[in-house]
């Protein structure tokens, strides 16, 4: 009885063992097969277009879209229009949506994720609040294990007013060991026709074409980076595989608009400064920063409905000690980002 039940023992052991074997074995495969910042919307090969200039790609995608042809519309016959203000672009999504649609390459200064005007945000929830911050401040805009985005402000103080009137003039996008810096120039006078956008990666100048694709990329060993124009000047997509996408735009502040808000700007500066729209591909339930904590699955905005300004506070929280400096009381970020300056 006893050589019975220790072979029934031994017995149970070895099926427990082999289960255990083929499912590690089979997560192992699993993953083996999945890259690592594989975003299936745009994972494509651009085909020969038609005969009325459509753009058609082959979905190389896995899911029900891989091996499927997409064509543009008449409507954006193309991807990357030339003139983004007159023409909208072919978004093409080679995942499970498995369709083609017509949008503006431009922020999207009321829709989810926008960072415009005197600070004034759209989070992830839907609701608009606005942050001051500080003049020359600098402060987390989205912190989390994988991503740091930090904004800098710049701002002035009309004689007589309490708080600072500020814009977000550049940010850094930190990432693995690497850091993205798109920044606007100083400038005196804003002219649209001048581009006062500058890019560096890690420290180094970034020249963007304007012919062509009209755009610059580099592949690391962790992610590909993309910037590309989506006009002549001042406007660019920023694309970082399984990260995020910004659409990012320069613009400055005319004499009507100086004059409306009282503004009252020195005469030699327009104050140039960034609208931008953030698509998060990835971030963790806990992801932190002004905007950053608003994608949070248990987030509920603590700020005022149905007040003209709603203000979010948390300048203690998210202020970093520099543009490029992961560091803040609330800040998540475990990557080693390389050095940059604007």
């Amino acid at each position: 009885m006893d050589r019975r039940y220790s072979f029934l023992l031994l017995a149970l052991a070895l099926v427990f063992i082999s289960m255990e074997f083929s499912y590690a074995q089979g997560q192992s495969n699993g993953n083996s097969k999945k890259a690592p910042h594989d975003a299936a919307s745009t994972h494509y090969e651009v085909l020969e277009p038609s005969k009325k200039g459509q753009e058609i790609v082959l979905c190389q995608a896995r899911g029900t879209c891989n091996g499927k042809r997409l064509t543009c519309p008449a409507q954006c016959p193309e991807r990357k229009p030339k003139k983004n203000k007159k023409n909208k672009g072919c978004f093409i999504d080679c995942s499970s949506k498995c369709e083609v649609t017509c949008k503006w390459r431009k922020p999207n200064c009321n829709g989810y994720g926008s960072l415009c005007y005197d600070p004034r945000f759209v989070g992830g929830d839907g609701v608009m609040f606005y942050f001051h911050g500080a003049k020359g401040g600098n402060f987390a805009i989205v912190s989390d294990d994988y991503l740091q985005i930090n904004a800098h402000f710049i701002g002035t103080r009309p004689e007589g007013r309490t708080r600072d009137y500020t814009w977000v003039q550049a940010l850094a996008v930190m990432f693995d060991t690497h850091t993205l810096v798109l920044a606007a120039k100083r400038v005196s006078q804003w002219d649209d026709r001048f581009d006062a956008l500058t890019v560096r990666w890690d420290g180094e100048a970034v020249n963007i074409p304007t012919d062509g694709e009209a755009e610059w990329r580099t592949n690391s060993e962790e992610r590909e980076v993309v910037v590309e124009r989506t006009d002549d000047t001042n406007s660019v997509k920023v694309t970082v595989a399984g990260l995020v996408e910004l659409n990012v735009k320069v613009r400055g502040i005319g004499e009507q608009e100086n004059k409306v808000h009282n503004y009252q700007l020195p005469a030699d500066d327009a104050f140039a400064h960034l609208e931008t729209q953030f698509k998060f591909t990835k971030v963790t339930d806990l992801v932190e920063g002004i905007l950053g904590k608003t994608y949070r699955p248990d987030y509920v905005s603590p700020v005022k409905s149905g007040v003209p300004m709603p203000m979010m506070g948390g300048e203690d929280k998210y202020q970093t000690p520099s543009l490029y400096s992961p560091l803040c009381k609330a800040c998540r970020f475990k990557g080693q980002a390389g050095f940059a300056s604007i």
